[in-house]
């Protein structure tokens, strides 16, 4: 039917009908109910992140805590290649997740069939840092970063690079795919696993930024990512970076410690 229907419907027509259909899901939410869990909708909506990498257990732990909250989620990649009438399952995914949040996409192929009620396309490249920048003030400050894009390590280096500023202070930014950081055809290397132009060496790399108060290191002036990133998880094919501050490094250090002394 899916298929049937990309045939024979123009984009604007996809996006009417898609746009109606959504309406109705708006009005009568017990055909999807909002309280599903997200590894549920992820299969509901098709989305590769439930059914083939398994990345929404991981999301359920790091993102749950903004399901009702008023986000902005940025996501980049939005799937289905070089076809503009396919692709967008994670989108309404997060829309529906997030029943309260802005749901952006950003891909470089036309996308904007996608469009509809809380989620906003762009069309334009992940590098292309005037591109972002247009992006980034029209959206303002971003709770949720996701990059599912390229996959290029140099791509993803750079993207984070640019966009891990306009995250909020208590903001969560996700790199999905790190499995390409061995890949040579992407930019990644498995002969060399120190190589630092991959994204796995550049982030581990970050890692040190968490210690940064304890470099012994004569007059060491702190980074951006030193003052702004407060924790760092690394799973199978996926990372997410917390942003926040040194106070809040300070109260998650004084807080483990009155956790151990209670124990």
């Amino acid at each position: 039917m899916k298929k049937f229907l990309k045939n024979k419907l123009s984009v604007s027509s996809i996006r009417k009908l898609r746009n109606l259909v959504q309406n109705i899901l708006e009005v009568i939410p017990i055909i999807i109910p909002i309280g599903l869990d997200l590894k549920k909708l992820g299969r509901i909506y098709g989305t590769d992140k439930a059914s083939g990498h398994f990345y929404t257990d991981h999301y359920t732990t790091h993102l749950s805590r903004f399901k009702r909250k008023r986000i902005k989620l940025l996501e980049i990649g939005i799937g289905g290649f070089k076809d503009p009438k396919a692709g967008g399952e994670s989108l309404r995914m997060w829309k529906k997740y997030f029943s309260k949040g802005q749901i952006f996409g950003l891909d470089i192929i036309d996308k904007s069939t996608h469009e509809e009620n809380r989620i906003k396309i762009f069309q334009g490249s992940q590098v292309d840092m005037n591109f972002l920048k247009k992006v980034t003030d029209e959206t303002g400050e971003l709770d949720i970063i996701i990059d599912d894009g390229s996959h290029i390590n140099e791509h993803v280096i750079e993207t984070f690079k640019f966009l891990f500023p306009i995250l909020k202070d208590g903001g969560v930014y996700v790199v999905e795919d790190v499995q390409t950081s061995y890949f040579e055809e992407f930019g990644g290397d498995s002969d060399n696993l120190k190589n630092p132009k991959t994204m796995m060496n550049f982030f581990n790399g970050l890692t040190d930024s968490l210690n940064n108060q304890e470099f012994v290191i004569p007059n060491y002036k702190q980074t951006y990512f030193d003052k702004k990133i407060i924790s760092m998880h690394f799973y199978h094919n996926m990372i997410f970076i917390y942003k926040g501050n040194n106070d809040e490094k300070s109260n998650i250090v004084v807080n483990n410690q009155r956790r151990t002394a209670d124990n």
